[in-house]
């Protein structure tokens, strides 16, 4: 768990002024901290439960808030790192464009989707400002990083488990989501091509597919299946407390 000493807890420590002339209740007593508190945890808590990495930053790079996806998806290979409370680019040349795209967010508002890393390591990353919150917290960037794979092999999982496919099916439809033909999964599996032919007739026969295109979109647009065991554990968040959370 990286230590952010500024969480995103932090943008609802000072409350608005009310307008002159507003008969506005400026209350926030132990009632409604604890309610915004509460919100605070869930928030956290369902930005761990989508399946793209999420970062909040203020200030140009500096993160206050990393969703567990994030965390997963920043390892050595992504062409974004996290040092200490920075986000930075892995690559030199990746450092200009990012600066540019997070102060174009900060300072004009603009959206920008970037392409960062060469070859394998390419991943693209959406930049998007948040509207000004009333506090005089500073200007807010969101970062979302764009998946390096079509279908996640648990999405894969739970729509065999759904559709009662077995575990050799469910293999071959994780190997076509992966966009391998036939006749490689055939060679992986070492089974003849017609055992994965008969296979993938089977699996367009259980979930209604009229094509391996049509199976594989099915795939795909499943909503996001969060694990309940994760590599890296906690949510970056100072006064939130860590529940589970199922999957």
């Amino acid at each position: 768990m990286f230590d952010l000493a500024r969480p995103i807890s932090s943008i609802a420590h000072h409350p608005p002024e009310p307008a002159p002339g507003s008969t506005r209740s400026s209350y926030s007593g132990p009632e409604r901290r604890s309610g915004s508190s509460r919100a605070r945890h869930w928030l956290a808590a369902t930005l761990d439960e989508i399946d793209y990495g999420m970062l909040l930053l203020h200030d140009g790079a500096n993160v206050l808030q990393v969703n567990h996806a994030a965390r997963a998806e920043l390892d050595g290979t992504h062409p974004l790192q996290l040092v200490g409370r920075e986000l930075r680019a892995r690559h030199p040349h990746d450092a200009a464009p990012l600066a540019d795209a997070l102060r174009g967010a900060s300072d004009r508002g603009l959206r920008r989707l970037l392409t960062l890393g060469d070859g394998e390591q390419r991943a693209s990353v959406s930049v998007v400002p948040l509207p000004a919150s009333a506090d005089r917290f500073g200007p807010v960037t969101l970062l979302i990083l764009g998946k390096r794979q079509v279908c996640e092999l648990l999405s894969v999982q739970g729509f065999a488990r759904s559709h009662r496919l077995t575990s050799a099916e469910t293999r071959v439809l994780a190997a076509l989501c992966q966009g391998t033909p036939p006749t490689e999964i055939a060679a992986q599996l070492g089974v003849a091509i017609s055992t994965v032919r008969t296979q993938i007739s089977t699996i367009r026969g259980k979930t209604g597919a009229e094509s391996i295109r049509e199976l594989v979109r099915q795939v795909a647009v499943l909503p996001p299946l969060m694990g309940v065991l994760r590599g890296v554990a906690g949510h970056v968040c100072g006064s939130c407390d860590t529940l589970p959370v199922h999957a």
